[in-house]
């Protein structure tokens, strides 16, 4: 029957056990001279080996060849404690027994002297699950316990137990595992289990692993269905995007380019790699780019190691602040993709975030865009320069936004060069220009009623929310009596837009412009066309005049 590697290749020895040499040595030290203490405690994260050193240090109390502090694993007692026989050493999961009645029968059976070993050990994981009643209960005989007795504690989180334990018990803090360590481990597996690891494929399994041997035994383990271990097997099997294609997104994002930045996520996306993993290793990415900026001399050392130094290179002309705010921005997006149901679409908004800071709304946004600004000034683009493309850019969005003057009827249009004659200004031309039929523009009124709403709620509103609502190509709004219609341009901007606290905002600035209460109603989709605008029409089909061309 296959075992997985992580239990396969668990430490059997004090020897055996990887990147804690501080804790392994003070243990066989103690085991040398027989200075055992009757309770200890072990501290780390998971996969550091506080378990493992448990049940090595219950065989070495009770071997009877000791090698060195390590137990010999050939005797009675080493064998049978290895195989879970004997039944004075007992291991309890405090995540499931956590009630003071189970301490209390431990507490009662503890008294009695071992029957086959030296020693009765219990080993505790998860200590600081216990209720409170039950460290209670424990604490008298952890305080002064038989001579044949041993509690060996283990937690993750220290900071829950309560201090009269703590007092009571040698504390010994496993560290992390370094990703040096740990790929040694993972070469020296590798060659017995007959697998060719190569060593890119061991650093980058280290570097997943975070510290956890155990983790990168498991990771070892999924990788393990074809012979040769290389990283696009790794990249394939683990579901990463890999550096080139993070490196490909993050230089998509940093000069704002949008669609190619939402064409990567959704490649990968339909590819089977994993959103999570993804701002994963763009954080990794962006935290390597933010090290080097921010402290060239010492980031060598300090360097996550899952990027070269030239894709890391390619992206020094970043300005911090703008490598800080994506940073952040990531983060929070990864944080918050396990509370969300579409996690696409949580990537998709963090892109485009990154692309366009300002759609954020928030100091650090603003932060970023002035150093962006900074930056091209130094670079030699002059002000004037770029003062004259925001102003060209405002008086575009401004033309946009203005109702067209030359769809209106003929009688209504006024003679600007000649007001003293009073009838119909004869134009140049014959003919006049094409009246489009299916989205004919919206009237004056509503549009400056519309306009006059969102300056009203433009200081409740955030930055990137007013933005959008203030784009007349992806949103309008129509009044039709008391109901203030929003028609939005596609679902991804209603999203965004139709959420409660910005609906609220909405209709009270409505009705405070109206006077009278207005109803909120959001639609997808261009407006309607008004009956004002269709009668127009047809008054001017109706006239038939010969110098006029309807197509």
């Amino acid at each position: 029957m296959y075992q997985a590697l992580y239990r396969k290749w668990r430490p059997k020895t004090f020897d055996d056990v990887i990147g804690q040499p501080h804790v392994t040595e003070t243990l066989k030290r103690q085991l040398v001279t027989d200075r055992i203490s009757h309770a200890y405690l072990f501290v780390g994260t998971r996969g550091t080996g506080k378990t493992s050193c448990a049940k090595i240090l219950a065989k070495a109390v009770n071997c009877e060849d000791l090698q060195d502090g390590n137990p010999c694993n050939v005797c009675p007692a080493c064998v049978g404690i290895e195989s879970g026989g004997i039944l004075d050493v007992e291991e309890l999961d405090a995540a499931s027994n956590n009630g003071v009645d189970h301490v209390r029968a431990l507490r009662d059976e503890a008294v009695f002297t071992p029957a086959v070993v030296r020693k009765r050990v219990y080993i505790v994981d998860e200590v600081h699950m216990l209720s409170t009643a039950a460290f209670n209960a424990l604490l008298k005989i952890l305080e002064e316990p038989p001579v044949h007795l041993m509690f060996i504690l283990a937690t993750t989180e220290a900071h829950k137990v309560p201090a009269t334990i703590l007092s009571r018990c040698q504390r010994y803090a496993f560290r992390r595992v370094g990703a040096s360590d740990i790929a040694g481990r993972l070469q020296f597996v590798a060659g017995q289990e007959g697998l060719q690891l190569e060593p890119t494929a061991a650093d980058m399994l280290a570097l997943l692993a975070d510290g956890s041997m155990r983790d990168a035994l498991a990771l070892l383990d999924q990788c393990s269905a074809d012979q040769t271990i290389d990283v696009p097997l790794v990249q394939r099997f683990l579901g990463l995007a890999g550096t080139t294609e993070t490196a490909n997104l993050l230089a998509a994002t940093a000069v704002g380019d949008v669609k190619t930045a939402l064409e990567i996520v959704n490649t990968l996306y339909y590819a089977g790699k994993d959103m999570g993993a993804l701002l994963g290793e763009l954080s990794a990415l962006l935290r390597d780019i933010l090290l080097t900026r921010i402290a060239p001399n010492g980031a060598e050392n300090l360097l996550g190691g899952g990027f070269d130094r030239e894709t890391i290179d390619h992206f020094a002309h970043l300005p911090p602040e703008r490598l800080n705010l994506a940073l952040t921005q990531t983060i929070d997006a990864q944080a918050a993709l396990g509370r969300t149901a579409n996690r696409k679409l949580a990537v998709e908004l963090c892109v485009i975030h990154l692309c366009q800071p300002e759609l954020s709304g928030d100091v650090g946004a603003l932060q970023a865009r002035v150093a962006q600004l900074e930056q091209r000034v130094d670079s030699g683009v002059p002000v004037a320069a770029t003062i004259e493309r925001i102003t060209k850019s405002e008086e575009s969005k401004t033309a946009q936004s203005a109702p067209p003057t030359a769809d209106l009827p003929p009688w209504e249009t006024k003679d600007e060069t000649d007001n003293s004659k009073g009838g119909l200004a004869v134009p140049e031309a014959p003919s006049v220009a094409p009246v489009p039929a299916e989205v004919p523009p919206a009237p004056v009124a509503e549009v400056s009623f519309w306009k006059q709403v969102l300056s009203r709620a433009q200081g409740e509103l955030d930055g990137s929310t007013y933005t959008i609502l203030g784009d007349s190509k992806e949103v309008s709004g129509v009044l039709d009596g008391s109901v203030l219609g929003i028609y939005i341009d596609n679902d991804f901007t209603r999203l965004m837009v139709e959420t409660k606290d910005v609906l609220e905002t909405l209709q009270r600035a409505a009705t405070a412009q109206h006077g009278n209460p207005v109803v909120i109603k959001i639609h997808v989709g261009a407006p309607p066309v008004s009956a004002e605008a269709t009668s127009k029409l047809d008054a001017l089909t109706q006239k038939g005049f010969d110098n006029i061309i309807i197509k």
